[in-house]
Parts: C-alpha cells; sequence; structure tokens
C-alpha cells in the first residue's frame, strides 16, 4: 500500500524487499530520498528476479560463446542460433514456480505465455515448447490439485495459442510438497537479420504500448518470486498474474506483421516489473532515457496509482520504440488485429526515465543503475558444505541385500510416478497443430521438430535429475547437460547450445548456496566439454517454505534445456524395438553402482546415496561413437540408460511396438546393479542381426565398450531365463499409473 512521502523509511523499504544497504545506496544515487513510486522502482528491479544479484558472478563463469551463437547470453531476450540456411533459432526456458504453488492455472498458463512472448519479441515464431514439472507426494489430495491445476493451465495456453508442446520431463520428490516447480521452454525460428532488439534509441522517437490494457494483476510479482513461500503466502495471490491465451495470439501475428514494416526501433515483452522493467532496460541498453505518461496507458480499472501502473504484470503486452515519422505503420497493424496500440512517451537523450501522471512527475529515476551490469547491488554469498553430505559419505552398498525376488522388485521400482507414463499429462498438450512434431508416432530421446522449407529438424529436451544434483551438485549438474546432450545424439541431433532454469532454495542459507555454486561449475565444465555455450535463461531463487518448526528447500534442480540439430531428417533415430530377433546391445561399461537411483528409494527406502558413476570424458567419448553408429545407420534403435536403469530402458523400448526381450545379466555385477543401477554414459541400442558384423567389426575398431544382452522376441519378457512376463501386463501398469491416481 502507497504511504505519505514523509513517511518514506528504512521500513517502508524492507516491506518492499530491499535491505538497509539498498536503501542507502537508493538513496546516495537520488541525491535524495525516494518517492514510494520510486522506491517500489528500485524494489522490483533489484529484487532477485530481476537483478539476479545473488548469482550474476557465478553466471558469468559460464561459457557463453560458441560458432552458432548469434548473440550471447544477456544480450538479448533469448538465446539465438545459427541452425544454416539463413535461419536462426530463438529460445529460452524460464520459471513460474511461486506463481503456480499459490494459484496453479494461471501460475502455469501465464508461464507459457510469458516464455513464448520472450521469442516473438524478437522477431521469431514459436514453433515448439517444453516444460519440465516438479511434484511432491502424488498421493496427497493437495498436490493432486497443484497437479491438475499446473496441467490444465499449460495445456489450455499452449493449446489455445497454437503452439504445440513437444516435449518435457515430470518428476515427483517429497522435497516439493510444499514447493513444486514448474520450467516453461519455447522454441522459435526466424530468418537471420530480421530480428529486433531490445533497445531504445533514436532522440525523439514514439514510444508504444500495445497489446492488453494494464490492470492491477500481477503488481510486485517479481518481488513476490524473491522471496520464501510461507504459510501466509496465500495471502499475496494478487501478485499471480492472469492470461489470455487469444489475445497473445493475436498480438503474435500483429508484432510479427509490425516487424515487416520496418518501423520498429526496439522492443520488448512486459514480463516481470512491466512497465518498469521494460523501459529501463531498454533504455539503459541504447544509452537512452524516456520519457512516459502513465495516463495513456490503456488501464483497465480507474484511477490506478502510478505504482499500481508501473509495476503491474498483467499479459499479453509489449513496449515498442517506432521511428518517428513511421507511427501510422504500427497503429495500421495492430488496429487491423483489434490490439491497444497507444503512443505512451517519447526517447531522451538524459539516460534518465521520467514518469509522468495528471501533469505531475510522479518518478524521475536514472535508468543505469535499475539494470544487471548498470549499477544493480551483486553480492558474493558465502558458502558451506552442507551437513547432509555425511549421511551419503556413510552409505555402503555391501549393506543392501540383494533381492530374492527379481520378478516382484522390477515390478515395485516400475509402479512409481517417476517411471509410469506421462501419458496422462501429455495427452492434454495439442503436439501436432502445425504439423512439424515427427517425435508424436515415432518417439525418441528427444523431441524432434521440422524445420518447415528445409531438409532440417531440430532436437529439442528439457533434462535435469535433482536427486543427482542433490547428492553431489557438481557431478549431478554435469549429469544434467549429459544427459541432454545424450539425449540429442541418440535421436540423431547434434547438441548445439543451452538454456538454463536454475532452481534452488535461499541464496542466503550457506548450504544451498553451496548446491548453487558448484551445480554452476558443474554445468560450465560440461558446456566446455560438449561445445554446447549457455544462450541464457533463468535463476530462480527462493524455492524453499518457510513453516513453523522447519526450512524446507527443494532439491537443487538445475533445468537443462538443449537444443540440437539434425541436418537431415533421415538420421531420425528412434527408441523403440522394431523386430522380433533384432539384436539387443549395451553401449558404456554396466557397473555395481546403486547410488541416487530409484532402487535404492523404492524398495530400499534409502534417500542419501551418492551420485550415479560419472566420467565426463567417458561420456563424450561415448556419445561421440553414437553419432559415427547412426550416420553409418547401422542400427535399428537408441535410448540412452538412465532413471530407473536398465531394466526400464529396455521395457520402455519394447511396448511401444508390443515387443519382448530376453537378456543375460553380468555374472559378475549384483543382478539389482545391473538391472536398476543407474550409472551413466550407457545406451541400448538394437540391430538387424544381418548387420551384426559390420556392427561389431565398427566396435572393436573404435574401442566401444559394449554387451550383446540378448535379442528381441515377440511378447515375452526373459532375463537370465527367468519369465517376467507379458509386455502387455508391464504396459498396462506403465500407462495407468498416473491416471489412474488422478483421475479417481
Amino acid at each position: 500500500m502507497q504511504v505519505a512521502e514523509s513517511q518514506i523509511s528504512l521500513e517502508t523499504a524492507k516491506n518492499l524487499g530491499l535491505n538497509e544497504e539498498e536503501f542507502k545506496k537508493i538513496q546516495s544515487i537520488l541525491g535524495r530520498m525516494p518517492n514510494f513510486t520510486e522506491l517500489s522502482i528500485f524494489s522490483v528491479m533489484w529484487s532477485e528476479h530481476c537483478s539476479y544479484k545473488n548469482s550474476i558472478t557465478w553466471l558469468k563463469t559460464l561459457p557463453r560463446k560458441g560458432k552458432h551463437l548469434l548473440v550471447e547470453a544477456g544480450e538479448e531476450n533469448a538465446g539465438l542460433v545459427d541452425i544454416g540456411g539463413g535461419l536462426a533459432c530463438a529460445f529460452k526456458i524460464e520459471s513460474h514456480n511461486h506463481p503456480s504453488c499459490i494459484e496453479p492455472f494461471q501460475g502455469a498458463a501465464t508461464g507459457v505465455g510469458g516464455i513464448h512472448r520472450d521469442i516473438f519479441t524478437m522477431g521469431a515464431r514459436p514453433i515448439a515448447a517444453l516444460n519440465s514439472l516438479r511434484f511432491g507426494d502424488i498421493q496427497n489430495k493437495h498436490m493432486q490439485h497443484l497437479i491438475r491445476g499446473v496441467v490444465h493451465g499449460i495445456s489450455s495456453y499452449g493449446n489455445c495459442f497454437g503452439v504445440p508442446t513437444v516435449g518435457g520431463e515430470v518428476y515427483f520428490n517429497d522435497c516439493y510438497n510444499q514447493n513444486i516447480l514448474v520450467n516453461a521452454m519455447s522454441v522459435g525460428v526466424v530468418k537471420v537479420g530480421e530480428t529486433v532488439s531490445a533497445i531504445a534509441e533514436g532522440t525523439g522517437n514514439p514510444v508504444f504500448i500495445v497489446g492488453s490494457a494494464t490492470g492491477k494483476d500481477g503488481i510486485h510479482g517479481a518481488t513476490f518470486a524473491s522471496a520464501d513461500l510461507t504459510e501466509d503466502s496465500a495471502e499475496d495471490l494478487p501478485a499471480v498474474q492472469v492470461g489470455d491465451p487469444f489475445q497473445e495470439k493475436l498480438l503474435l501475428e500483429a508484432t510479427l506483421e509490425a516487424i515487416q514494416t520496418g518501423a520498429i526501433v526496439g522492443m520488448q515483452d512486459m514480463g516481470a516489473a512491466g512497465i518498469t522493467c521494460s523501459t529501463s532496460e531498454m533504455s539503459a541498453k541504447g544509452n537512452a532515457g524516456m520519457k512516459i505518461n502513465l495516463d495513456k496507458v490503456p488501464t483497465r480499472q480507474a484511477n490506478m496509482k502510478p505504482f499500481e501502473i508501473l509495476l503491474s504484470e498483467s499479459q499479453e503486452r509489449m513496449l515498442i520504440v517506432c521511428k518517428k515519422g513511421q507511427e501510422h505503420l504500427l497503429e495500421a497493424v495492430f488496429d487491423k488485429w483489434d490490439l491497444e496500440c497507444e503512443i505512451i512517451g517519447e526517447v531522451t537523450d538524459t539516460q534518465r526515465l521520467e514518469f509522468y501522471q495528471n501533469g505531475e512527475k510522479v518518478a524521475d529515476v536514472p535508468a543505469q543503475p535499475l539494470v544487471l551490469g548498470g549499477g544493480a547491488p551483486v553480492y558474493q554469498r558465502s558458502y558451506s558444505t552442507p551437513k547432509y553430505f555425511d549421511k551419503i559419505a556413510a552409505f555402503n552398498i555391501d549393506t543392501i541385500p540383494v533381492p530374492t525376488n527379481f520378478v516382484a522388485t522390477a515390478k515395485k521400482v516400475f509402479a512409481t510416478p517417476n517411471l509410469a507414463s506421462k501419458q496422462w499429462v501429455y495427452e492434454q498438450y495439442d503436439s501436432m497443430v502445425r504439423t512439424n512434431t515427427i517425435t508424436t508416432n515415432k518417439p525418441s530421446d528427444a523431441a524432434i521438430v521440422r524445420v518447415k522449407g528445409t531438409e532440417k529438424a531440430l532436437a529439442v529436451t528439457t533434462d535435469c535429475n535433482s536427486a543427482y544434483v542433490y547428492a553431489d551438485p557438481y557431478i549431478g549438474a554435469m549429469i544434467a547437460v549429459s544427459e541432454a546432450a545424450r539425449n540429442i545424439v541418440c535421436s540423431g541431433g547434434e547438441p548445439v547450445a543451452i538454456t538454463n532454469c536454475l532452481n534452488f532454495g535461499n541464496p542466503y542459507n550457506s548450504e544451498v548456496y553451496y548446491q548453487f555454486v558448484h551445480a554452476i561449475k558443474g554445468m560450465g565444465a560440461a558446456c566446455e566439454k560438449f561445445n554446447t555455450p549457455v544462450t541464457g535463461g533463468n535463476v530462480s531463487f527462493y524455492n524453499q517454505t518457510v513453516l513453523k518448526d522447519k526450512t524446507e528447500p527443494v532439491f537443487p534442480t538445475p533445468t537443462i534445456g538443449m537444443l540440437g540439430i539434425l541436418e537431415n531428417l533421415e538420421l531420425h533415430t528412434t527408441l523403440d524395438f522394431k523386430q522380433e530377433g533384432d539384436l539387443i546391445y549395451l553401449l558404456g561399461k554396466a557397473r555395481a553402482d546403486l547410488g541416487s537411483s530409484e532402487y535404492l528409494r523404492l524398495v530400499h527406502g534409502i534417500t542419501h546415496s551418492p551420485v550415479p558413476y560419472f566420467d565426463l570424458e567417458e561420456e563424450f567419448v561415448l556419445q561421440h561413437n553414437i553419432k559415427s553408429i547412426i550416420q553409418n545407420r547401422l542400427i535399428q534403435s537408441a535410448h540412452d540408460v538412465s532413471d530407473g536403469g536398465l531394466f526400464v530402458t529396455l521395457v520402455e523400448s519394447a511396448m511401444v511396438n508390443t515387443l519382448g526381450f530376453e537378456i543375460q545379466t553380468d555374472t559378475t555385477i549384483r543382478k539389482d546393479a545391473f538391472l536398476f543401477g543407474e550409472s551413466q554414459s550407457r545406451v541400448i541400442v538394437s540391430i538387424n542381426p544381418k548387420n551384426q558384423v559390420d556392427f561389431e567389426q565398427f566396435l572393436l575398431k573404435n574401442g566401444i565398450e559394449n554387451t550383446l544382452l540378448g535379442k528381441v522376441n515377440s511378447k515375452n519378457l526373459s532375463i537370465d531365463g527367468e519369465d517376467f512376463g507379458q509386455i502387455d501386463a508391464w504396459k498396462q501398469t506403465f500407462d495407468n499409473y498416473i491416471e489412474n491416481i488422478l483421475e479417481d
């Protein structure tokens, strides 16, 4: 609530999320006491969500250069990668966690809308969406409400907007019981040279606001996202934005058409912090300023206060700087699409933002100090080794009994929400709109999206096993990058670049910050190895819930969104076994390793164990060889071994065409580790027997570790001669587990 200017105090600043040091710095920058509107401007721009004040030091250590990159991380709203043929791909992932915890439908829906705007603001047309979702106990009734709301929000917005949801991941763990994670990714295509920058320049150029009218939804949304969730967070419900996908569809078409007029100097969507963010960031980038008349902003409510207009995060809005004298070109386009299009100000050469209402100047602040790198606070946080590492170090595999009934054990491992089909989720998403999606009926480890008019396709995926990152943030983050690359390689693609969504607890918690720092280091090392630079993304701290008796941070979850390229769609490699009699090989080395596996957690109740075996060089060599094998057309299918281990991977490959398999385990390795261990750098491939000689010669020539496991059969599963039943029964469990719970 606004206070009298004479009452502005440290307490006012703290209520807006600022600390004493920041409050003093604001006064120093202005040379006076700020008024409430100015203080509100600083509070949102210096929030963690907008300023990255606790993370930017480490983010700068990530690799940000690559031969395919057209812009570096942070230069624009999204990463931009040259995909050849005069085309570029814009892609980005961001979180909408806190809003989704409070109001799951709108929280998830506006997360989807916001990330798509980041893409088409640059001039790219979105062609694919992905997501990464983390929930708590699926048996909990409130969690089921959140799951249904989030999935409905994503599907409702995406389906109406007309962009296919082509892939993603859904994980369940009790650490997300109080704070779910909703990460949304968008991928778009644009002709090289036809992108638009988020910049303000040209003194006297008019500033337009276009799209929807401004309301009171989302006020202080950035501040809301930069604080812990508590038992009282539901009172912050007004901070959750409300989206309209049909309005966004109009805005998409109008924006892309307006770009073709040549009248646009710069453009930025209004996401976090609304008008405040777009005016300040565009001005700072262009070393310019703006004069803005808030009376000209179309509003949905009467008598909105200056800070309400400036901080509103109402959706489906853009700020555009137009070339002076060409205003009519923009107005004609947006009038055609029946969208608001109002001149609200002009660009100046003052490097200051001056906001007016009712003929009075209500705020006057410099643009540069508001933004990252221009004066916003940057903090160096201390970190300490998490105490729970002692529990992990105490783990001894020899204390884990080997099962006596492997059929029953396999069924227990298989009947879990993390390993079961997410069909109930993805069937609510339209994956075929625009007819570019290849993997709807041809499943592979990554989603494959055709680039129309070319022989190319994009391979896209989101990946992160947060249990691994919890066990070892450095290696766990390397695995997240490596698994994303492995999924793209197994699908026939070449990994090119990543975007990331870094979900962590409170950065002032030294153990949480340890997780963050070491995850960044691991991510950077893997990205360097695979030559997949970071194009941008999102940091989401404060993903923890403060209850009366304890604080519960989520597992560190650095979600990786990776882009790959298939130069020719003929290289697309699917994960499914093709025909009876095909031979099944394991590429990579099996190990007596059970670390952080679903098997340990489900069967033995072990929640603290080491990260699975991983060696970055070994992973790199494996992926290099998989690429060569695919290019030489030596295999029928490829599927990486990940969650659930070898057994789950085999069943997933068998189920697609209702085939079975018969394999032999390695008697030198304990059988539960061989079947259910999750050691990394392994891929299951199937081959036609007529190619066996050429295939094995290739393996021998290139020194590829391999094991001939067995062969594909008609419908039965057999391991070491033991009957594991018909594939139909496993498929029924796989397909219906989640649906039976959520539709109950």
